[in-house]
């Protein structure tokens, strides 16, 4: 009996932003490393200009994405100006602050700490923005949460004498009024009228992603598997998001050159939703060109957190297993470039082979077969009861975004019992005719205790006018230069397929 669960909400509307989820924050994660987050802020407004700063935002924020709005578009707001200083207080900070000046350093000598004054020559900071101008948005996001980037070393001078590194803990002097612990948002704002706002505040932020994996587990015999899929999520932003409404967006969605162009299409796809009312227990749309997938339940998604959640549970889907010989081996970079005419006379091209035979699962993406839902990609494991019941490890490979009614194709390894063997036993060339003959023949050995169906691919490297002469078994032509031959060998058996291809150009 099939059986299928979805653990997930699949689907995207209009919502009218922070009024079905309270002032709990919604974040979009894309499978691209950046994310969405829309968040409630409240503010108490005067009538005209206000100065306003948050620090709660990511590490990874995106300034020129914000967007800071009534949510019940009854307050009209204008950000008149915005600044943002991602570069909070840090010992390299303070060193740079201080350069030029002579502050003291705590140190120990033998069983004792001892206070030793030390100018600093170079404090070795480099700012925020400069390391990520030097080293990349995504080096950044490998660094700590407010990491102001790699760091050349700091000179100081004790003594008369100049040293590289610091000769003790610095004490510093009292902070500045200015000096921010967080990275930051300053706000010039203009409010059409004065009183308290829960605003609503929506931004890209890098340091966020999510992908796919599913767990197919085979029974010992049949062609059916069982199906596990889960979603992973990490955050590396900076930031945790307590309660969060989180949605999962499946697609390449395109990320132009310029930021401001990806920013705004990212918000223009993240802003949406109809949450209103209980959602029903399974529901499914496609979202542009794209799904969207939304947890139905909040999750606090911690900084530096990897979070899992199952998406999906189906039993029973129908998953044949076939077997591929693809007996080829070429390099093709050998060849690049060559023009028709002469690849046509190189001899050995196409001639080495090799012997693996490959293992393979084929599944229907549709409701007959127990499926019939978009699934993003991902990786796929596979496990095969043996018979004391136990699971093992068979092998394990990836998929790309499949919609519905589509087949699925997946290699798991190289079969133990089937092996082939390929060889070329006639060549002929006309160069006054413009014409190549070649004769090949396939070799297919089952040791298996069962028979097995090979499915015998050939690629016609040479060229695109060809003729297939003379063929042991009928073929299936999967493209303009793949034919594909059907064999069945019994058990013990061993079988030949040959045939002859005439190209002309």
């Amino acid at each position: 009996m099939q059986k299928i669960v979805w653990c997930m909400v699949v689907g995207f509307g209009m919502l009218s932003a922070g009024a079905a989820w309270g002032d709990d924050p919604s974040v979009t994660i894309y499978n691209q490393n950046f994310g969405v987050v829309r968040e409630t802020i409240p503010l108490d407004l005067k009538q005209g200009v206000n100065q306003l700063s948050y620090s709660g935002g990511s590490a990874h924020i995106e300034p020129d994405s914000v967007i800071l709005r009534d949510p019940m578009g009854k307050r009209q707001l204008q950000i008149l100006e915005q600044n943002y200083r991602a570069d909070p207080v840090s010992q390299l900070l303070l060193l740079s602050l201080n350069e030029g000046k002579t502050i003291d350093f705590v140190t120990t000598r033998g069983d004792q700490q001892v206070v030793v004054q030390g100018r600093i020559i170079r404090s070795g900071y480099v700012p925020h923005y400069a390391a990520q101008r030097q080293y990349g948005p995504e080096y950044m996001m490998a660094q700590s949460a407010y990491a102001q980037g790699p760091a050349g070393e700091s000179i100081i001078e004790v003594d008369g004498k100049l040293r590289f590194g610091l000769p003790g803990q610095p004490l510093f002097p009292a902070l500045p009024d200015d000096t921010i612990l967080k990275p930051t948002l300053t706000w010039v704002l203009n409010s059409d009228s004065a009183g308290p706002l829960n605003a609503e505040l929506g931004y890209v932020t890098g340091g966020m992603s999510w992908e796919a994996s599913y767990n197919l587990i085979a029974p010992k015999g049949g062609d059916t598997l069982d199906i596990v899929g889960w979603v992973t999520m990490d955050n590396q932003t900076g930031k945790t998001f307590q309660n969060a409404h989180i949605k999962l967006m499946a697609g390449s969605v395109s990320k132009l050159t310029r930021a401001g162009a990806r920013n705004e299409m990212a918000m223009r796809l993240a802003y949406g939703g109809d949450m209103d009312g209980r959602p029903p227990a399974v529901t499914e749309k496609a979202f542009d060109e794209y799904h969207l997938y939304t947890l139905q339940n909040p999750s606090t998604l911690r900084d530096r957190e990897t979070k899992q959640v199952e998406f999906i549970r189906a039993n029973g889907v129908k998953a044949a297993r076939f077997y591929v010989y693809d007996g080829v081996l070429l390099n093709k970079d050998q060849y690049r470039g060559y023009p028709a005419d002469q690849l046509m006379q190189q001899r050995e091209y196409g001639t080495q082979s090799k012997t693996q035979v490959w293992v393979m699962r084929e599944i229907k993406n549709t409701k007959e077969s127990g499926l019939g839902i978009p699934l993003p990609a991902g990786r796929t494991r596979f496990y095969q009861r043996d018979d004391d019941g136990h699971l093992e490890f068979t092998g394990e490979n990836t998929i790309n975004h499949t919609p519905r009614d589509e087949t699925v194709r997946v290699y798991t390894g190289d079969a133990f019992d089937l092996v082939g063997d390929r060889k070329r036993t006639q060549f002929n060339i006309s160069n006054d005719q413009h014409w190549v003959d070649e004769t090949f023949e396939i070799t297919l050995r089952n040791r298996k205790e069962e028979p097995a169906e090979i499915r015998v691919v050939e690629r016609l490297y040479r060229g695109k006018n060809w003729e297939i002469r003379q063929p042991s078994d009928p073929f299936v032509k999967m493209d303009s230069q793949t034919i594909e031959f059907r064999v069945k060998p019994n058990p013990g058996e061993e079988k030949k397929v040959t045939y002859q291809v005439h190209y002309t150009w």
